[in-house]
C-alpha cells in the first residue's frame, strides 16, 4: 500500500495527480480496440473467430459463437442447490429494486390548453457485456440482465468470453439464464462490443450495450458511441473508505483486500481518514489478512499501483476529497454516518456503517453493481432500469390550443427569421 499524509509538502500536487489517474483514458489501448472494432466492422464474424483464438485461445466457427441449448441444460443440471438459492435470492432482490425504479409515462395540460405527455418503452433489442477471465462474474448476470427482464426488453443478447476448450462458467450461464437472456455469445473483449454495435452474420445489431468490462471493453464502448447507445463506461472496480477513529481496521482492511481482488491490476481503493492511529491499524490488518487469500499476487498488484492509505487533516477535508475522486463505491464508517454522506455528491454507490460492506451491493443487496469508475461518477449515475426504457414524449394540440398558442409561436418564427415555420402554425388557425 502507498501512504500519503497531509502533512507531507507535496501533499496537494500527489493528490491532484491521484485524482488524475485513470485506466479509462489510455492511448495505447484505444488505438488497440480501434483496429479491433475496425476489423470486426469490415470482417464481420471471420474477425470473432480470429480474435477469439487470439485473446481467448479458443478455437471457435461463427456456427459455435452461441450458446446452445444442450450446454444451458447442462449447465442447470450441473448447478448446486445453495447456488440455484442465492441466484434466486440475489434474482428478487434486483428485480424488486428495479421495479421501484422503473418510470413510468405522464399526461398534463399546458397552459394552452393542450396535452403534453411522456411515455417509456422497453428498448426491443439490447446486448449486455458479462466480463469473464479470471474471475467470470456470475453476479453481474443478475445486475444487467435481470434489469432489462424488468424493463420488458424481449431481445436480451448476452456476449461473454470463453475459455480454452470453448467453454463458458455453468455458473455464469444459469445466472444469465434464470435473469432472463435470450440468446448467449462466447464473444469477449472490445470484439464483442463492436459485433453487438456493428451486427454480424451471427450476432445481430442491438439498439443499446450494457455492462462493465476491462479497459479494451471500455474504450470500444466509448468509440462506438453513436453507432449504438451505450450506457457508461464502467471501468476497474473502485472503493474508497472514508473513515474516522471510530471505525474497526479489520473491517476496512477487508473490503479494501476485496476490492482489489478482481485481477485487472487496475484496481484502485483508498483509506481515507483523519485518523493516524486507523491508518497504522488499518496497514497492519492488511498486512495480516492478505497472506491468507487465495488471489494474492492479483490484490498485491493493485496494492502496489493503486491502493493509498491517505491521512487528511479533517473529516471534512476527507468528504472533499471522495467528492473530487468521484470513487465507484464509497464506503462510509464514520459517526452518523448518514449524516457524513448526505455531502458525498460524487459516488456511485454509497454504504453505510460497519456492517455494510460493499459486497452486499456486489452480489445480493439489490440495486445493480454497475457503477461510474475512473472518475466517471462525477457525471454518471449507474446502471438504473429506466436505462433499458426509450423516453418519448407525445403533444397533441387541439384546435383552439393552437389559436393560444399562435401569437406566440409566430413571434419565435419571426426573430429567428424562419417564415416556414410560422406557417406550418397560421395555415391551420387562419384556413389560407
Amino acid at each position: 500500500m502507498n501512504i500519503l499524509r497531509h502533512t507531507a509538502k507535496d501533499f496537494e500536487a500527489r493528490l491532484t495527480r491521484l485524482c488524475a489517474n485513470s485506466s479509462l483514458f489510455d492511448p495505447a489501448i484505444e488505438a488497440r480496440a480501434q483496429e479491433i472494432v475496425l476489423a470486426v466492422r469490415e470482417r464481420g464474424d471471420a474477425a470473432l473467430s480470429e480474435f477469439t483464438e487470439r485473446f481467448d485461445g479458443a478455437k471457435l466457427s461463427p456456427e459455435q459463437f452461441a450458446v446452445s441449448p444442450a450446454e444451458l441444460f447442462n449447465a442447470s443440471l450441473g448447478a448446486s442447490d445453495p447456488l440455484r438459492q442465492a441466484i434466486r435470492e440475489a434474482h428478487r432482490n434486483i428485480a424488486l429494486f428495479a421495479r421501484k425504479s422503473r418510470r413510468k409515462g405522464w399526461r398534463c395540460r399546458n397552459s394552452h390548453g393542450a396535452s403534453v405527455a411522456e411515455k417509456f418503452d422497453p428498448f426491443t433489442r439490447v446486448g449486455i457485456y458479462i466480463p469473464g477471465g479470471t474471475a467470470p462474474l456470475v453476479s453481474t448476470a443478475l445486475m444487467t440482465v435481470t434489469l432489462a427482464q424488468v424493463a420488458g426488453c424481449k431481445e436480451i443478447a448476452v456476449c461473454t468470453p470463453c475459455g480454452k476448450d470453448g467453454s463458458v462458467n455453468p455458473a455464469l450461464l444459469v445466472a444469465a439464464r434464470t435473469a432472463g437472456a435470450t440468446e448467449i455469445y462466447k464473444v469477449g473483449g472490445a470484439q464483442a462490443i463492436a459485433a453487438m454495435a456493428h451486427g454480424t452474420a451471427t450476432i445481430r445489431r442491438v439498439q443499446k450495450i450494457f455492462g462493465p468490462g476491462n479497459a479494451y471493453v471500455v474504450a470500444a464502448k466509448r468509440l462506438l458511441f453513436g453507432h449504438v447507445s451505450v450506457d457508461l463506461l464502467p471501468g476497474p472496480s473502485e472503493l474508497l473508505v472514508l473513515a474516522d477513529d471510530s471505525a474497526k481496521a479489520k473491517f476496512i482492511a477487508a473490503d479494501l483486500l476485496a476490492q482489489a481482488e478482481h485481477g485487472s491490476g487496475s484496481e484502485r481503493v483508498w483509506l481515507v481518514t483523519p485518523s493516524a492511529k486507523l491508518l497504522a491499524a488499518v496497514e497492519k490488518e492488511i498486512a495480516r489478512q492478505l497472506p491468507k487469500l487465495a488471489r494474492l499476487n492479483f490484490i498485491k498488484r493493485a496494492l502496489d499501483a493503486n491502493g493509498w492509505l491517505i491521512q487528511v487533516k479533517s473529516l471534512d477535508d476527507g468528504v472533499a476529497l471522495a467528492n473530487r475522486l468521484a470513487p465507484e463505491h464509497c464506503e462510509v464508517m464514520t459517526r452518523n454516518a448518514g449524516a457524513v454522506s448526505a455531502r458525498i455528491l460524487n459516488a456511485g454507490a454509497i454504504f453505510l456503517g460497519d456492517y455494510s460492506p460493499t459486497v452486499l451491493g456486489d452480489y445480493v443487496a439489490g440495486p445493480s453493481h454497475t457503477l461510474p469508475t475512473g472518475g466517471a461518477g462525477a457525471s454518471f449515475a449507474g446502471l438504473t432500469v429506466d436505462q433499458f426504457q426509450r423516453r418519448t414524449s407525445v403533444v397533441e394540440y387541439k384546435k383552439p390550443a393552437l389559436k393560444k398558442a399562435l401569437r406566440a409561436v409566430q413571434q419565435f418564427a419571426a426573430v429567428e427569421g424562419l417564415d416556414a415555420h410560422g406557417h406550418s402554425a397560421s395555415i391551420r388557425v387562419e384556413g389560407r
